[in-house]
């Protein structure tokens, strides 16, 4: 997908109309059905283009959507449904408040009689028992095992993988086993490495209970662990049965991991969602309080948008990488303070204001958006810098080895032309990352 110039265009045009959230209501029951599960149900396409080839590619995401009417007191609210459309291995991620209370939902994607729960000791506490119920309530033939890691970024490494590996052989499991990642990214990346790789593969679901697994990691297969020297450098590309995201687990979210969360959300509105970025300007401060509207929209969308992404180009051959806005400077900021000093979404909002910078010393975009950035970053609380300890040299040490590094070349993803567009290119003025990294660091 990559041009001669080495330069990925993304610019995609979005149908919702989300304009009725800018006041945030009660959440109404919204059933999405993706495939034509349901024979009542329309098949829409949505139509994705790439400005620099001008292909139409009808995007394999089928939606459509039926109003429920209100529910008894005793029925249970039907999930929003998002489906990552790849073939024979597509998988829906659910969506709705109360989901763990519906074992029918977990039970469906467990198809042998053991189960493995990877958690950590901030979430076992808080959701082990209950998701424990989840896979075993009505049915006795199912045996769960589960294993509780360290909490934190700190601990994504070898070392706490093996502990995984450990319990699994110990517990004798089998191929037809299944791993549930019940945690934020951490827990979601290391449990589906370790899916992909004990017995050379077996099932695993996520259980996302952060903002930021619910809208970005726990989506798309990508899996892993840090190394001392980079970031997510060692892991698979390895795809869950489904993912299931209970809202009222962000209940127990810090505010802290809240705001990080909303950094990936940020991100989809400047790279493809110019709609969202402005429902988000207007609904920021209902994001930060919580309100449950709010957030079930800002959950859905981006779950739209990263299936769709990821259904179109799953291995990152280039549209993929564009998901990555801020993520080099983020994650040399993430590698160079020490892992989990910085959280993962406090990172990438200060790279996203350093590859925005870039992009305005290229040329490609006017101060407006520059400030609109820094603006809606502010708004959630989020760093719009790096650390004063970080240098220029630390900056280009860990950068040389990201994976978007090709043939020598560091590749950035930066904004070019109106609010969402983007490009994944090398093709650009290496002052403008040298001007960019001095502006922001000391020395």
């Amino acid at each position: 997908m990559t041009s001669t110039a080495n330069t990925i265009s993304l610019s995609l045009p979005t149908t919702h109309n989300p304009s009725s959230l800018s006041k945030p209501k009660s959440l109404p029951d919204v059933y999405l059905r993706f495939r034509n599960q349901n024979p009542k149900l329309n098949r829409v396409g949505i139509s994705v283009t790439n400005p620099n080839n001008r292909i139409r590619a009808l995007s394999t995401i089928r939606a459509s959507t039926a109003s429920v009417m209100e529910a008894s007191s005793k029925e249970k609210a039907l999930p929003t449904i998002v489906e990552v459309d790849l073939g024979n291995r597509s998988y829906p991620i659910y969506i709705g408040s109360g989901l763990l209370d519906q074992p029918e939902l977990l039970q469906r994607h467990v198809h042998g009689k053991r189960v493995l729960v990877v958690t950590n000791s901030t979430v076992a506490p808080l959701y082990l028992d209950k998701v424990v119920d989840a896979l075993t309530r009505g049915n006795p033939n199912v045996s769960v095992d589960s294993v509780i890691l360290p909490d934190g970024e700190k601990y994504k490494n070898m070392e706490t993988l093996m502990k995984v590996f450990d319990k699994a052989i110990e517990s004798r499991l089998d191929r037809r086993c299944t791993f549930v990642a019940l945690g934020g990214g951490v827990i979601g990346d290391m449990c589906g490495f370790a899916a992909a790789s004990f017995l050379r593969g077996v099932n695993f679901i996520q259980i996302p209970t952060t903002v930021m697994a619910q809208v970005d990691s726990s989506v798309g297969g990508k899996t892993g662990i840090n190394h001392p020297l980079g970031k997510n450098l060692i892991g698979a590309f390895y795809q869950p049965q489904c993912v299931l995201i209970d809202t009222d687990t962000l209940n127990t979210l810090p505010d802290r991991e809240l705001a990080s969360g909303l950094a990936e959300v940020i991100k989809y509105g400047l790279i493809r969602d110019a709609v969202f970025f402005e429902w988000q300007e207007k609904n920021m401060a209902a994001l930060m309080a919580r309100d449950p509207s709010a957030m079930a929209y800002a959950i859905k969308r981006s779950c739209e948008n990263k299936a769709e992404v990821v259904s179109l180009d799953e291995k990152e051959s280039g549209l993929r990488a564009t998901l990555n806005l801020g993520h080099t400077f983020g994650h040399a900021i993430e590698t160079g303070f020490g892992y989990g000093v910085w959280l993962h979404g406090e990172a990438v909002a200060a790279g996203m204001v350093m590859a925005v910078d870039m992009s305005y010393r290229l040329g490609w975009i006017d101060d407006l958006l520059v400030k609109r950035v820094h603006n809606i970053l502010q708004q959630a609380k989020l760093p719009t810098a790096p650390p004063d300890t970080i240098t220029v040299e630390m900056f280009k040490s860990v950068m040389a080895v990201d994976k978007k590094v090709a043939d020598g070349l560091l590749r950035l993803i930066l904004l070019k032309g109106s609010l969402g567009n983007c490009v994944f290119t090398g093709d650009y003025d290496r002052k403008a990352l040298d001007d960019t990294l001095r502006a922001f660091c000391k020395s």
